[in-house]
């Protein structure tokens, strides 16, 4: 029907014939829409500025301002924190450290593999090796079979790495925020722990490093197990170490963190102080942050330094950790979180802080997961060396 109206002259070849009045028809019709337009943005301007939304619109601005300015403002303070340049004399001081493998005492690294490490060690500060011994079971036993090749490995690093201490990593995961784990409120499970640390030194470690987690600000039970390692080391004239949580950046966000998402991810300063006095090495794990870019991160590990060494007595050995590893999960990005970025900023917080700190170094985490670049950083940025 169409094609016989439109060759008899109806109005379909009336309009395809006459290009004027189909262009007068379209304007028409755009300025019917743009004056829709405009009609709407007008009732939305009366809508909006109703003195009834008065109140409304002052806590959605609130609202606003509330999420918005905290991390605006905490992004320029940590970028302020990585101003500057690090103050002469904030290199080693030889007391560094390295989180090795479990590979190192199973019987999977041969003497071989001790030459290259000691190659890798020469000219740096490293004087501590953690040595991954666990895990501890729940309960806090270890087997004596998690450490088969241990010996062996203690006494090449003694002849090869004269001075370097080879301490035992002993960790697990607490109970704290799920069902299964280590539970430091049974007084048995704690003296297993101490026990198992007993039989560790027996083996020939030269020292015990502690690494549970998560412990949350304020545990009384954790405490009080430093307390019973600790005269367990002092008897035995080896040394007692610890990984520690980061500080509280802003007094009581560890206690909101814990309220809203039931990881209270931060110690408070004042607890990190009462795992320090106990302990004669003190390791922060300064990374898993969450920070997005190098320059926040570099900032966020210059203002844990600070923190840490106003905490730390000074007869207890500070170490800041360095990100010797490259996955990228919640809560780390491997390109903001470089071993260069956590090099300058712990070396700007020490010289903001304590620059003649004799009893401070960082610790390497970790050896399976380094890079020559981790190395080079470290090297260049904290060893003083090329």
């Amino acid at each position: 029907m169409a094609a016989s109206s439109s060759a008899e002259g109806g109005p379909a070849a009336e309009h395809s014939a006459d290009p004027d009045r189909g262009t007068a028809s379209g304007a028409s019709g755009t300025a019917r829409a743009a004056h829709a337009r405009a009609a709407g943005r007008g009732r939305f301007a009366r809508a909006w500025s109703h003195p009834r939304l008065r109140i409304p619109k002052r806590v959605a601005l609130g609202l606003a301002l509330l999420l918005l300015l905290p991390p605006l403002t905490a992004g320029v303070v940590l970028r302020l924190d990585y101003a500057g340049d690090p103050g002469a004399g904030t290199q080693t001081r030889n007391r560094d450290a390295l989180w090795l493998g479990h590979a190192w005492v199973d019987g999977r690294r041969s003497e071989a593999d001790v030459d290259a490490l000691a190659r890798r060690l020469d000219g740096t500060g490293v004087r501590d090796l953690y040595v991954h011994a666990g895990p501890l079971e729940h309960d806090g036993s270890l087997p004596h079979t998690a450490y088969p090749a241990a010996g062996r490995l203690i006494a090449a690093v003694h002849e090869r790495l004269p001075g370097v201490r080879v301490q035992a990593w002993l960790g697990d995961e607490l109970a704290t925020e799920k069902p299964d784990g280590m539970r430091l409120e049974r007084a048995g499970t704690r003296e297993a722990v101490v026990r198992s640390a007993g039989e560790i030194l027996d083996a020939g470690f030269d020292g015990v490093h502690v690494d549970l987690e998560p412990v949350h600000s304020g545990d009384a039970r954790f405490l009080a197990l430093l307390d019973r390692l600790h005269a367990l080391t002092r008897a035995r004239h080896v040394p007692l170490s610890v990984a520690s949580h980061q500080i509280d950046p802003l007094p009581g966000l560890h206690s909101a963190a814990g309220a809203l998402s039931g990881h209270p991810k931060w110690w408070s300063q004042a607890y990190f102080a009462r795992v320090a006095r106990r302990v004669d090495q003190i390791a922060v794990m300064s990374y898993d942050t969450g920070m997005p870019l190098r320059s926040l991160y570099g900032g966020y590990v210059a203002r844990q330094t600070a923190l840490a060494l106003e905490a730390t007595p000074k007869s207890t050995d500070l170490l800041m950790g360095l990100p010797f590893f490259h996955e990228s999960k919640v809560g780390h990005s491997a390109y903001a979180e470089t071993v260069a970025a956590a090099v300058r900023g712990t070396r700007l917080g020490l010289s903001r802080t304590d620059r003649t700190r004799a009893r401070f170094g960082v610790a390497l985490y970790v050896d399976f997961a380094a890079t020559e670049e981790d190395w080079r950083a470290y090297r260049q940025g904290w060893a003083g060396t090329g």
